[in-house]
């Protein structure tokens, strides 16, 4: 049930609820809170028990797709987008990517050498 609340929400909370309902009914409204939050826990377990006794094996077929739902719940679509992107795909030559995209190849060996220093660099009027 706190998987998503830490340690400082609970602190700030207590911190909220101190200066709410102040010292003395502060222990109470805890028990309160406490005792609540069982009773649902216990109601929710009795429900998916009785679920589970009424509908059999059929129970089983029911909790498939909403455990496919959960995992839903932590889809990422930027993380997915850029896994789809960026990941390679196992392919025998290793270079293609999942979006088919083929990486440009590796600067050849033939290419000019840099001029000296203190030497301008060749200028094309047409290339620009």
């Amino acid at each position: 049930m706190f998987d998503s609340i830490g340690w400082a929400e609970i602190l700030v909370i207590v911190v909220a609820g101190l200066f709410i309902l102040g010292p003395e009914r502060l222990p109470e409204a805890a028990a309160w809170l406490g005792r609540s939050v069982r009773k649902v826990r216990d109601y929710a377990t009795g429900a998916r028990e009785q679920l589970r006794t009424e509908m059999g094996d059929d129970f089983e077929d029911l909790r498939k797709p909403l455990e496919d739902l959960q995992q839903l719940r932590n889809f990422d679509p930027r993380r997915a987008v850029t896994k789809h992107l960026f990941d390679d795909v196992d392919t025998p030559n290793g270079h293609t990517k999942a979006n088919g995209h083929t990486p440009p190849a590796p600067a050849s060996a033939k290419s000019e050498p840099a001029p000296p220093p203190g030497e301008k660099a060749p200028f094309d009027p047409d290339a620009t």
